[in-house]
C-alpha cells in the first residue's frame, strides 16, 4: 500500500477534475450514440443491411484512427498564449457538434445507397473534428498531474463522469422507437442527434476553458508548425512514433486496451438483441425498458461502486494487479449471462416468492409513478405494473462491470506514468500527445474492427432484420458469442499484462530524476 502523501501542487482541485469530466462524458457520448445509430437503427429505421452497417460503422475509424498521430504531434508541438492542447478542445467540440447532428439528418425515403454514402462522408468529416478534441483532451489529462496515485484518482473522477453518457446511451433504443415520443424512428434519431451534437459543443468546451496542463512555456526542441515545416515535420512524426513503439510497457497498455474494449465493444448491440429478440420473441413492446435498464444499471454500478473500489484496489496493490484482478471479475460476470439471459430461469425465479415479493414492490412503486411520466412526456421510462421483470439478467453486472470500469481508469494512469519514463530515455518535448494518440490509436483501429467483425457475427448466426421472430438456433449461437469473445480477449490480456513493470516505486525513481534534471524544487 502506497504511504506517500500527494502534495498539495499535484492535487487536481475539484473544479478542474468536473471540467475534464465533463469532456469524457462527450468522449463516451458520442461513441456511444454514433453505435447505437449505426448498429441498430440503421438496421431497423432505415433497413440498411447489417453487412453495409458494420462496414459503415468500421472503414471511417481507419481513416481517424490514421488522422490521430498526427493530431497528438501537433499538439504537443503547438506554441500559443492558450497551451499547447485548449485550442484544439474548444474547436473541435464545437466542429464534432455541428457535424454530428448534420450526419443523421437522412429522409425517411433516401435509397440505401444514399444513406451509406451520405453518413460515409459526413462520418469521415465528423471523426476530422472529434480528433481535433479528443486527442488533446487526452493528452491534456495525462499532464494535470505528475503524482501516481492523483493520475488514478484524476482519471477514476474522468470516468465516473464519462460513465453517466452509458447511463443516457441505452435509453435511446427505448425512446426513439416509442411512439408517443417520436411518430417516426428516423425522426427520432434526427431528433437525438440534434440534442447530443448540442450536448458536445456545451461540455466539450469546458476542459479548454478551466482545466490546466503543463507549463510548456520553457519546453525545448519544439517544431515549428507551418506548411514550411511540413516535410520535417513527418520525418519527426515518424521518429516519435517509432520511439512510443519502443515503449514496452506502453506497448504492453495498448495491447490489453485493444483486447478488452474491443472484445466488449465487438458484442455491444447483442445483449439489446438477445433480451428482444430470445427473451421476449422479437416483441419491442414486450421487452420494454429492460435492455435500457440493463446497460444503466451496468452503468451505475461502474460509476459509483466498481470505480472507487478499483481506485482503492490500485492505490493499495498497485496499478497492474487491480487491471488484473478487476477483469478476473469481469470474465467471471461474462460467463454468469448464461443463465442471467436463460428465458426459463428467470420464468421460474419470478414464480418463487421473492420473485413474486420483487415484482409486486416495483409494479407498485412505478404505478404510483406511470402517470406522472405520462404528464412530463417520459411514458418511455415507464414500467407496467403488472410485468414480471427478467431479474436475472442482473446478476452478472456487478461482476462484468469490473471489465470495463478498470480499463481507462487505470489504463489512462499507467499512458501517465510512461509518459515521464519517455522523457527520461528521449527527453524533451514531453509528448502526451502522441502516446494519447498511439493509446487511441489502438483503441479505434479494433473498435473498426469490431463494428465490421460485430455485423459479418449478425450474418454467421443468421440473424435476419427483416424477420421478427429468430430461430432459437440463431439466438443461442449469439448468446454463446456474446459472452465467449469478451471473456477470450479479457483473458488474453491478463496474459499480456502478466510481466508489466512500471510500479510505483520505479514510478517514484522517475519522477525524481526528471525533477532533478530540470532543476525543479
Amino acid at each position: 500500500m502506497s504511504n506517500i502523501k500527494t502534495t498539495v501542487k499535484d492535487r487536481v482541485p475539484i473544479g478542474q477534475k468536473a471540467a475534464f469530466g465533463a469532456g469524457h462524458f462527450i468522449l463516451n457520448i458520442l461513441p456511444g450514440t454514433l453505435g447505437v445509430f449505426i448498429q441498430f437503427f440503421l438496421l431497423t429505421a432505415w433497413g440498411v443491411d447489417p453487412l453495409w452497417a458494420g462496414l459503415l460503422g468500421g472503414l471511417p475509424r481507419i481513416f481517424d484512427a490514421i488522422t490521430d498521430p498526427i493530431m497528438g504531434f501537433i499538439s504537443d508541438n503547438t506554441k500559443s498564449k492558450w497551451g499547447r492542447r485548449r485550442p484544439y478542445i474548444f474547436l473541435g467540440a464545437i466542429i464534432s457538434g455541428i457535424l454530428f447532428f448534420l450526419m443523421w439528418q437522412i429522409d425517411d425515403n433516401a435509397s440505401q445507397t444514399y444513406i451509406i454514402w451520405h453518413v460515409m462522408v459526413l462520418q469521415i468529416l465528423f471523426l476530422v473534428g472529434n480528433t481535433m478534441f479528443a486527442t488533446p483532451l487526452v493528452g491534456l489529462g495525462y499532464e494535470m498531474t505528475s503524482d501516481y496515485n492523483e493520475r488514478t484518482r484524476l482519471m477514476a473522477f474522468s470516468n465516473t463522469m464519462g460513465q453517466i453518457a452509458w447511463m443516457i446511451v441505452p435509453w435511446l433504443y427505448v425512446i426513439i422507437p416509442d411512439s408517443n415520443t417520436f411518430n417516426t424512428q428516423t425522426e427520432g434519431v434526427r431528433t437525438m442527434a440534434l440534442i447530443v451534437g448540442a450536448m458536445c459543443v456545451v461540455f466539450g468546451i469546458l476542459p479548454s476553458l478551466f482545466c490546466k496542463g503543463i507549463d510548456s512555456a520553457h519546453m525545448e526542441n519544439r517544431k515549428e508548425i507551418n506548411f514550411k515545416t511540413l516535410a520535417s515535420n513527418m520525418k519527426e512524426l515518424f521518429k516519435g512514433i517509432a520511439q512510443v513503439s519502443k515503449n514496452k510497457p506502453f506497448m504492453k497498455l495498448c495491447g490489453a486496451t485493444f483486447l478488452v474494449f474491443n472484445g466488449f465493444q465487438l458484442v455491444a448491440a447483442f445483449g439489446v438483441f438477445i433480451i428482444v429478440f430470445y427473451m421476449y420473441n422479437g416483441s419491442y413492446e414486450m421487452a420494454g425498458t429492460w435492455p435500457a435498464w440493463f446497460n444503466t444499471i451496468n452503468a451505475i454500478i461502474t460509476a459509483f461502486i466498481v470505480i472507487p473500489i478499483i481506485s482503492k484496489m490500485a492505490n493499495k496493490w498497485g496499478k497492474k494487479k487491480a487491471f488484473i484482478i478487476s477483469t478476473v471479475l469481469s470474465i467471471a460476470g461474462y460467463l454468469l449471462k448464461w443463465w442471467g439471459f436463460d428465458k426459463e430461469l428467470n420464468n421460474k425465479f419470478n414464480e418463487t416468492g421473492l420473485g413474486k415479493g420483487l415484482n409486486s414492490g416495483v409494479g407498485a412503486l412505478f404505478e404510483s409513478l406511470n402517470p406522472m411520466l405520462d404528464k412530463i412526456g417520459m411514458s418511455w421510462f415507464s414500467i407496467d405494473p403488472g410485468s414480471e421483470i427478467p431479474w436475472l439478467i442482473f446478476l452478472p453486472i456487478p461482476l462484468f462491470a469490473f471489465g470495463m470500469g478498470g480499463l481507462f481508469t487505470l489504463m489512462m494512469s499507467m499512458t501517465a506514468d510512461v509518459c515521464d519514463l519517455d522523457e527520461l530515455k528521449n527527453g524533451m518535448p514531453r509528448k502526451e500527445g502522441t502516446f494519447g494518440a498511439i493509446y487511441w490509436w489502438m483503441v479505434k483501429l479494433g473498435q473498426a474492427i469490431a463494428l465490421v467483425l460485430g455485423g459479418l457475427i449478425l450474418k454467421i448466426v443468421g440473424f435476419d432484420p427483416n424477420v421478427t421472430e429468430q430461430t432459437l438456433e440463431t439466438m443461442n449461437r449469439l448468446r454463446v458469442a456474446d459472452i465467449v469473445i469478451p471473456s477470450l480477449t479479457a483473458a488474453l490480456a491478463i496474459w499480456v499484462m502478466w510481466k508489466y513493470s512500471l510500479s510505483e516505486s520505479r514510478a517514484k525513481e522517475i519522477k525524481a530524476e526528471l525533477v532533478k534534471r530540470r532543476g525543479e524544487l
